[in-house]
């Protein structure tokens, strides 16, 4: 089974319906996977909720007839269609130059100076060629080296930092130690 070919196979259906394939995941299980395709909304206003649930529910339709007539993956599976969410995963070269300037999480295939996980800003795409800034040096990583990507919430703008708690690492009174 090619992740890419389903990928490139729902992709017009898709686009008929006003979404667009971010990337497809494979997960084997015992006795079956699960075969997620993230959407999003062709539009790319930057709104996080810009894909519905009835959006969901028509692309879940539409990938699963097509698959159906297909047939590109052997035994029982499940489909999942699910939006980027807020922690969006980044697919391609063409994703991470949407997002340039967010910070992301990127776990390599193979390890590069000892590490296989790096987190850092998106600085440059060229190509297929992705410039990251992390622990303050530039690190160039191409589209192929990547086993997976995804973007890190930036939780205080988004307001949901936790406010620390009044008391918090106090002597609790009447509980002294002895």
């Amino acid at each position: 089974m090619e992740i890419e070919a389903i990928a490139a196979r729902v992709a017009p259906a898709l686009a008929e319906l006003g979404l667009e394939c971010l990337g497809v995941e494979w997960n084997a299980g015992h006795g079956g996977g699960l075969l997620r395709v993230y959407i999003d909304s062709l539009q790319h206003e930057g709104d996080a909720n810009a894909v519905s649930v009835d959006d969901c529910e028509a692309a879940s339709r539409e990938i699963s007839a097509l698959l159906d007539v297909d047939d590109p993956i052997p035994g029982h599976y499940v489909l999942e269609v699910s939006s980027p969410g807020i922690e969006r995963p980044l697919f391609n070269a063409e994703q991470f130059a949407r997002f340039m300037g967010s910070e992301a999480k990127v776990t390599l295939k193979l390890p590069r100076e000892g590490r296989r996980r790096m987190r850092g800003k998106i600085a440059v795409v060229d190509g297929e060629q992705i410039g990251m800034d992390v622990d303050g040096k530039r690190i160039g990583i191409g589209e192929d080296e990547i086993e997976s990507a995804h973007l890190v919430p930036d939780w205080e703008a988004l307001g949901y930092v936790p406010k620390p708690r009044p008391g918090k690492g106090a002597a609790k009174s009447g509980k002294a130690r002895k």
